[in-house]
């Protein structure tokens, strides 16, 4: 295994840690939850003839066809640094063109409520991850203006109201001032917080590759409403749902 900085474009596949050894498997567009388990439930559910393409780490991957399309889902784990080992392999050596990270947030916003669907404009992050791999410093992270677009068609065409705005980014889950997000959120406008999605930003700005991010809110900071962890593998249809349309 190559060292951990290296960035070097001759990694052979199968990569480290996707374990599928030819192009062609995995499907342009990735939809990418950072539970696997939510990865296997989509499979299972809305896709058709579903077939699994890796299983190293328990991090599970599948390509199915929906309405006759192909897609693949799989999971990022949580975290910039493991959806930045994810979403580096796909885009660089799996010819991936675009990713759209489904997952969880905590609203950091009296007028988000858990289920709600927040689709990222812009990640906002105190995190060193985009000056460690690529010298930027830069602490905003855009999805791709357009895919972002058109996945919000989507969400009117399902008539599914969606919220849409800026996140933080966070590198800690556990914050010893809990207090600390009425700063964040007053001084660089979030509406929310998750832990993945400045990182796979600063990875499609890097490679010339598309991203995208719809998140549910699964918890709030500020009204104290929580979701379980059943609920946020099974009941996040929404969002899965304007995923899967729009890829």
């Amino acid at each position: 295994m190559k060292s951990p900085h290296s960035q070097e474009k001759t990694l052979p596949i199968p990569t480290p840690h996707i374990e599928v050894d030819r192009l062609g498997i995995i499907a342009d567009t990735v939809l990418m939850p950072g539970d696997p388990l939510r990865a296997k439930y989509i499979a299972e559910n809305y896709l058709e003839n579903p077939v699994q393409f890796n299983s190293v780490r328990n991090m599970l991957g599948y390509t199915g066809t929906y309405k006759g399309k192909k897609i693949s889902v799989m999971g990022s784990g949580m975290g910039m640094a493991s959806i930045g080992i994810y979403s580096h392999e796909l885009y660089a050596f799996y010819d991936v063109k675009r990713i759209i990270r489904i997952g969880s947030c905590g609203a950091y916003s009296k007028d988000l409520n858990v289920y709600d669907v927040l689709l990222v404009d812009s990640a906002w992050s105190e995190s060193s991850f985009a000056k460690a791999q690529g010298d930027i410093d830069d602490d905003v992270m855009l999805a791709t203006p357009a895919l972002n677009d058109e996945i919000a068609k989507v969400a009117e065409r399902l008539g599914t109201k969606i919220h849409r705005g800026r996140i933080h980014s966070s590198d800690v889950f556990y914050r010893k001032n809990f207090k600390a997000f009425e700063t964040i959120r007053d001084e660089h406008d979030c509406l929310a917080v998750e832990m993945e999605s400045f990182a796979l930003f600063e990875y499609a700005k890097v490679l010339g590759k598309e991203a995208s991010c719809i998140l549910t809110v699964s918890d709030s900071l500020v009204s104290g409403q929580v979701t379980t962890s059943e609920e946020r593998q099974k009941a996040f249809t929404k969002m899965m749902e304007i995923a899967l349309e729009m890829a």
